[in-house]
């Protein structure tokens, strides 16, 4: 499991997949994301752009990425 700490109030769904480490590039993030590759809270995401806010938690490839404050 990866923990992303917050800086601000929210983070980006793709912002968060590459600061995991899990994606190279937003173009990447972008593409799992759109082919529905990627869940939030246990549901599966395409918005790119969706808010991920402390307590929420994102899926990919059997990684999961904790949001903290």
């Amino acid at each position: 499991m990866e923990v992303i700490k917050l800086r601000e109030e929210y983070i980006k769904l793709g912002q968060a997949l590459k600061a995991a480490g899990l994606v190279d590039s937003g173009v990447e993030a972008k593409l799992v994301i759109q082919d529905g590759l990627v869940k939030v809270n246990g549901q599966t995401e395409t918005q790119r752009g969706k808010k991920l806010y402390a307590g929420d938690e994102a899926e990919y490839k059997d990684q999961l990425i904790k949001i903290e404050k």
